[in-house]
């Protein structure tokens, strides 16, 4: 820069033979006396002063799209769509319109409509030959929303967003209801094409009104605006502000086949970001038979503080979304606001285990709260700062703070209005952690070994099928059951693991005890899926889990164990169909040579009755175990496909009304049973005391 300048303020040098008139030596020795040199031109490299353009009114918009818009692309094109809405939208949020018609016409044509205070079309006192409307249409960096006078808050800031839109329109006009006049003005890539035109008087209207087409120029002539895209646009805003309705209107012949996008549409949520969180969720199972939702206004509660709006859900089903918006303009890329929301959440569900002293929580982070959440939040501020002008992540520093505060509060408040939704999801969040802290362990094994192969636990013996199709695993108790399994099983599709005694009750069990559990431990590897967040049942290595145990109480309680462990841990393989319980028989009948065996005490007095009628004493022998079984026997009447009997375990996944009520009454049933809490288990028992026939001792 600096040889540049040398270049450009450079005098030739003088011609000798030229008749100069000389410098006055006294002025010359005096600093800062001496005439200023002439800039000369210099072509020497060819870049002169000629060369640099300026560019005024709209040309740098339509010359650099990108940087107004993000691109040149569809999605760009539909930026265009929510610079107009936006405006409208500023005007519902200051209070001063109610309405707005969003119709989308045949030849790429939108036409946006509010019944707000119109824009001014009163000469500008600054440019007096022009109205204020022209100066808003044509000029960058105009508008209202600079000195905080006339909105309060507001998703335009920059003052570019309606004049970036008549820059790249093929053609565009505003038409304006205000003090009972109408007034009309048309333009084409960004220059007026008429003056301001008196549409005459009107009583009852207005507002703005503006209809533009994209510039196939800019575009493209392939660009099309999506009614789909278009009409969640218009829906999101409708639900970000209580106050608004939305009028949707789209020409029959946009919508194709496929697309369920409404011909008309009235958008009205009086219950705000609660409404789009439930209609987002549709049928979805979450933690919670209600969202964490609320609205608080910040710093005080003053008129121009602001305010925010959240709506949160953890679903079971492990789909999570994040949605964040300020002054209704979507931040995708999230910001201030979403870091506070964040920290508000740890810092309260913190709180909150401690307060009911469980240390685990320490290990949790933000992610691993919002990681599996499904979250709506809306502030409103005055003047906030975005990252570009496409507005995609808030920068305004104080919102986090802000939001901090206030969402940790109610989230505090919220936990403890409702102990068992917040142990649940206590525990939801550390199993997080726990998977989370895993795979990093996981992906530091893999890190030290590049040659990995898959673990099986030594007790498995294994099936020689090397596909899941067909295949099954018997968990037996026992190596006694075990050894017996192994001899009656069929090699090619059939695996036997034995389980030692009783597992651990996974329903009041830490975390960190369940996974230091050795059989846990084989169990999940054997499986070959994975546990909690990380479960995927397509890596299920085989087609069946069958639980096979004693037909006895203590039987029934290793099985009700293994069937605990796979509700909280492996929920999905249940739903999927994937865990049975074998049906071994009790008792052996026999008379001569006729055997017949028998399931519990009713059914041998059933086959007493119809199989034993005749003559001849009938040897009544009760197993003890499946270890005592011959494997043989063990074979023939628990383990062939053609002569056992299987059950299915089965839980209602909530989709429906009744099945969700079945739902939650078994995570209740599950907790009371198996739970941490003896005194539940103990009001159980005396409850339904009166119910049991006969007990096993």
């Amino acid at each position: 820069m600096e040889d540049l300048f040398n270049q450009a303020t450079k005098k030739k040098a003088p011609d000798p033979k030229a008749d100069a008139p000389k410098a006055d030596a006294k002025s010359a020795s005096k600093p800062g006396k001496q005439k200023p040199g002439k800039l000369v031109a210099s072509n020497d490299d060819g870049y002169s002063a000629k060369d640099i353009e300026v560019l005024e009114g709209l040309e740098p918009v339509r010359r650099r799209p990108g940087m107004y818009i993000g691109g040149t692309d569809e999605r760009a094109m539909h930026h265009l769509a929510a610079e107009i809405l936006d405006n409208s939208m500023d005007e519902a949020v200051a209070g001063h319109a109610s309405r707005i018609d969003f119709v989308v016409m045949p030849g790429n044509t939108l036409t946006i409509t509010d019944n707000g205070r119109g824009i001014p079309t009163d000469p500008h006192p600054k440019f007096k030959d022009k109205s204020a409307l022209e100066i808003i249409m044509t000029t960058l960096h105009s508008g209202g929303k600079f000195g905080g006078k006339v909105y309060e808050t507001s998703g335009g800031l920059h003052g570019v967003g309606l004049s970036v839109v008549n820059a790249l329109s093929e053609n565009l006009s505003v038409e304006v209801a205000r003090e009972k006049r109408v007034w009309r003005q048309e333009y084409a890539c960004g220059s007026p094409m008429t003056g301001l035109i008196d549409n005459g008087a009107t009583n009852n209207r207005r507002g703005t009104t503006i209809t533009f087409v994209p510039d196939t120029g800019i575009f493209g002539d392939t660009a099309r605006f999506q009614p789909a895209l278009l009409y969640r646009m218009a829906r999101s805003k409708a639900y970000l502000f209580r106050g608004v309705e939305i009028r949707w209107s789209c020409a029959k012949e946009l919508i194709t086949g496929k697309d369920d996008t409404p011909e008309s549409a009235s958008l009205h949520f009086p219950g705000g970001l609660v409404d789009f969180l439930k209609a987002n969720m549709l049928d979805r199972r979450t933690m919670s038979a209600d969202p964490f939702a609320g609205q608080a206004k910040l710093n005080g509660g003053g008129p121009s503080d602001g305010k925010v709006e959240w709506a949160i859900a953890w679903p079971l089903d492990q789909e999570p979304y994040i949605s964040t918006y300020c002054n209704t303009v979507p931040t995708p890329l999230g910001g201030t606001h979403d870091s506070g929301m964040r920290s508000g959440l740890l810092r309260g569900l913190k709180n909150h285990a401690e307060m009911v002293n469980n240390k685990q929580a320490s290990k949790i982070t933000a992610d691993d709260i919002v990681g599996g959440a499904c979250a709506m939040l809306s502030l409103f501020i005055p003047e906030p700062q975005f990252q570009g002008q496409t507005k995609e992540k808030l920068v305004s520093q104080s919102a986090t703070k802000l939001v901090e505060n206030t969402i940790r509060d109610h989230f505090e408040h919220w936990l403890s209005a409702d102990p068992e939704t917040a142990q649940a999801l206590l525990e939801h969040v550390i199993e997080r952690a726990d998977q989370r802290l895993r795979k990093r362990q996981d992906k530091q094994t893999k890190r030290q070994s590049a040659t990995r192969r898959l673990r099986l636990p030594g007790k498995l013996t294994d099936c020689t099928r090397s596909t899941a199709e067909g295949t099954e695993i018997f968990l037996v108790e026992g190596d006694s059951a075990g050894g017996s399994a192994k001899q009656g099983r069929k090699r090619e599709t059939q695996a036997v693991l034995p389980l030692r005694g009783k597992i651990l009750n996974v329903a009041s069990a830490t975390r960190d005890k369940m996974n230091a559990n050795q059989e846990l431990k084989d169990l999940v590897e054997a499986l070959g899926c994975g546990i909690g967040t990380s479960l995927d049942v397509d890596r299920l290595r085989y087609e069946k889990v069958i639980i096979m145990t004693d037909a006895d109480v203590d039987g029934a309680h290793i099985a009700a164990l293994l069937i605990t462990f796979f509700y909280k841990e492996m929920p999905k393989l249940i739903e999927q169909g994937h865990l049975y319980i074998a049906s071994p028989p009790l008792y052996r009948l026999t008379q001569g040579s006729k055997s017949l065996y028998a399931r519990d005490d009713d059914h041998k007095d059933e086959l007493m009755e119809s199989e034993f009628s005749g003559r001849g004493k009938v040897e009544i022998s009760r197993f003890k175990g499946l270890g005592e079984m011959p494997p043989h026997q063990l074979k023939e009447t628990t383990m062939d496909p053609a002569n056992r009997i299987l059950i299915r375990v089965t839980v209602p996944v909530g989709n429906e009304r009744d099945d969700v009520k079945r739902f939650r009454d078994t995570q209740k049933l599950v907790e009371t049973l198996m739970g941490k809490k003896p005194e539940k288990r103990y009001a159980y028992i005396q409850e339904h005391a009166q119910f049991v026939e006969q007990i096993d001792v």
